[in-house]
């Protein structure tokens, strides 16, 4: 169930905690190699675990749908790393840290690419960004006992997924998204909704929460298109939406939404008569910049994550001078911090040692917020409640965060959307 507080109360409440902005080979030679890498095929081995170093492997979009997200996320790790390293390191030794590609599920490369961080013996790995890749590898991750922390996985199927306590993330899962968008779409005045969706599980169940809650706010979904992102071309699917007549259209997927879009232009259902609404898999800064000017004015959509900090986002640039945008930089970040943490809070860099511990670091104890003060307590034998830049984190039951905030944003002229949302709902949730 989700709650969904009203957000001036909750941003009053949250305020002090310095919420943060936000819904996917092989490693570097060097663990302490910041910029990141392809990885080259091994074969998987299992973990030497509890050695004394914390080794924290990446498997983060360089390619496929999901490599805009990349650059952000790997920024949000390294400048971790490197503040816990300043700050002592963990276990008295500085964290090793390794990167690679996730790839997409057209490729090998996620399953190449955990091979490799296993042979490296990664203690945790934070990735992927795609619930679809996650999928395909996390049975080989935490059968190897190391800890799975995705900072971008939203699917609702990891709440129940058998992944022996060694599953966590930062974002939260669909049924918040979903209900937040769906919520909007109502609010907006849509009595009539079109939802066309990429066949995967992060598409199907973003989609299902959508019509849920459209359905339950008394609007009706008219058509309802699930496709195959790999597909030549949309029209047939576009031509279904059409024949509806909605008001409002849906459009949840990757990359390839930038043909779906192209494609309701062509038969005449542009973002100026019917209201176009997106999610945090295909809003990019990037992918419409071709298209011609105004194509997006006025599409929303939504984006996990709250408002992030002007001084994060300075520290962030440091690290990579290019970044575009800020998504799923602070999630990336809070699962580095809470893995070290956790690490410290066992006395062990053992995978299933630190997922015991990370959800007594993230709730109940004398509150903090960054890993220099966090670690102190802890060393002082005191209990810590981490409260991070994605939000205050504290891990439910099935490894989700208890507590979350979606943004909704607003493309523009230009046909990208600002950093700044419109407003940002916070809800409870349970799994």
């Amino acid at each position: 169930m989700v709650r969904i507080a009203p957000v001036g109360r909750v941003l009053a409440v949250v305020a002090a905690t310095s919420l943060a902005l936000t819904a996917c080979g092989g490693g570097s030679d060097t663990a302490s190699e910041a910029t990141p890498s392809s990885a080259a095929p091994s074969s998987a081995a299992p973990a030497a675990q509890g050695d004394g170093t914390l080794t924290i492997g990446t498997l983060l979009p360089q390619t496929g749908a999901l490599a805009f997200l990349g650059p952000p996320e790997f920024a949000g790790v390294d400048l971790a790393i490197k503040e816990i390293n300043e700050a002592g390191g963990v276990l008295g030794k500085e964290v090793a840290v390794i990167h690679t590609d996730s790839g997409h599920t057209d490729t090998n490369i996620a399953s190449q690419s955990v091979d490799s961080l296993l042979a490296q013996k990664a203690d945790a790995i934070i990735g992927a960004a795609s619930s679809a890749v996650s999928e395909t590898v996390i049975d080989k991750i935490t059968g190897a006992g190391v800890v799975m922390f995705s900072p971008a996985n939203t699917s609702d199927k990891f709440t129940t997924i058998n992944d022996q306590g060694l599953y966590f993330r930062t974002a939260p899962p669909d049924q918040l998204q979903g209900r937040v968008l769906g919520d909007l779409i109502v609010a907006d005045g849509n009595a009539t909704v079109a939802i066309m969706a990429m066949q995967d599980s992060y598409g199907t169940g973003l989609a299902d929460q959508v019509e849920k809650t459209v359905t339950d706010g008394g609007a009706e979904v008219v058509a309802r298109v699930d496709y195959d992102p790999k597909a030549a071309d949309f029209a047939a699917d576009i031509a279904k939406i059409k024949a509806a007549n909605p008001s409002g259209i849906v459009l949840i997927g990757f990359e390839e939404t930038l043909k779906v879009v192209n494609e309701l232009v062509k038969q005449d259902l542009p973002a100026s008569k019917h209201k176009w609404y997106m999610v945090d898999g295909n809003m990019s800064n990037e992918n419409y910049i071709g298209t011609p000017k105004g194509t997006m004015k006025g599409v929303k959509g939504t984006f996990p994550g709250a408002a992030a900090p002007d001084d994060f986002k300075k520290k962030l640039l440091e690290v990579n001078k290019d970044l575009k945008d800020f998504t799923y930089a602070p999630e990336s970040y809070d699962a580095a911090n809470l893995i070290a943490l956790a690490a410290e809070a066992a006395k062990s860099d053992a995978g299933k040692d630190i997922a015991a511990k990370l959800a007594e670091v993230s709730k109940g104890g004398e509150k903090c917020n960054s890993f220099p003060t966090c670690v102190e307590l802890l060393k002082a034998g005191k209990d810590i409640d981490y409260d991070g830049v994605s939000g205050p984190v504290e891990f439910n039951d099935a490894g989700d965060p208890a507590v979350a905030t979606i943004g909704i944003y607003e493309f523009g002229e230009d046909n990208t959307y600002p950093t700044e949302a419109l407003e940002y709902r916070t809800g409870d949730i349970q799994g």
